[in-house]
């Protein structure tokens, strides 16, 4: 579990420390992408809470979470449409079960393990 949070910490430090910019037509591609990546990282803690995580589920929904918002958001920008905010209202209720779930999950192990102290 530790993992996945290292990494996290590990890009956002590295993505604070750099003068890389992103151009304006590009921002909501990015936005999604984190979106995704944020989603399927915390799926990822998710499950192994709950004892069900497989690193061949995890790394094929990152990248088909990833690819699917950008293929949306690049057809609704040929389409005139803004169908990136379809992925993000997506991905945030996702994102915000997840959490959800997680915060519920380690409630009930931190009371179990007062229980048994």
């Amino acid at each position: 579990m530790w993992l996945p949070v290292l990494g996290l910490l590990l890009g956002l430090l590295l993505g604070f420390m750099s003068d890389i910019r992103v151009p304006p037509e590009y921002s909501n591609y990015l936005s999604i992408a984190v979106l995704a990546a944020l989603d399927t990282l915390f799926g990822g803690i998710r499950a192994h809470l709950q004892g069900s995580f497989e690193d061949k589920v995890f790394i094929t929904g990152f990248f088909f979470n990833i690819l699917l918002a950008a293929g949306l958001a690049y057809l609704g920008v040929h389409l005139g449409i803004d169908l990136y905010l379809a992925a993000i209202f997506a991905f945030g209720v996702r994102l915000f079960n997840n959490i959800a779930v997680i915060r519920r999950l380690l409630i009930s192990k931190w009371s179990d393990s007062r229980k048994k102290a």
